[in-house]
């Protein structure tokens, strides 16, 4: 990266990367999107894709949390009240990707709320 000049604002910079991603949904053109990342890495491209991957299957969870369990708006902060709730919507998580049926994630959350033989078949998955 000497190349670049300003690679002296970042101690230990040894690789710019770029991932081009393409997306398509149903029958709507497909979208192409460019993504740039800096690193400490080398340039090792398998261990640093696998890397960037690994951050967006968190990111992608992490959504995932906020929009069925509302978590970003939680405002829980005493003692370990925190940690405990996090820790009980991610296994509410897993429970409900694990739940039959084809519905969405929120979708089986209310099913589940309205329904309790459908909570009961989803808690002894």
């Amino acid at each position: 990266v000497d190349w670049y000049r300003e690679h002296w604002q970042w101690e230990g910079l040894r690789s710019l990367v770029m991932i081009e991603s393409t997306r398509q949904v149903g029958e709507d053109p497909p979208t192409v999107q460019k993504r740039y990342y800096i690193s400490s890495l080398g340039a090792q491209s398998q261990l640093i894709s696998n890397a960037i991957r690994s951050h967006w299957g968190i990111e992608s969870m992490h959504w995932t949390l906020d929009m069925t369990f509302r978590e970003d708006e939680s405002r829980v902060r005493l003692g370990h009240a925190a940690k405990t709730l996090s820790i009980a919507r991610k296994f509410a998580l897993n429970l409900l990707r694990k739940a039959p049926g084809k519905d969405s994630i929120k979708g089986k959350q209310q099913t589940a709320g309205w329904n309790q033989e459908y909570l009961m078949e989803i808690l002894q998955a």
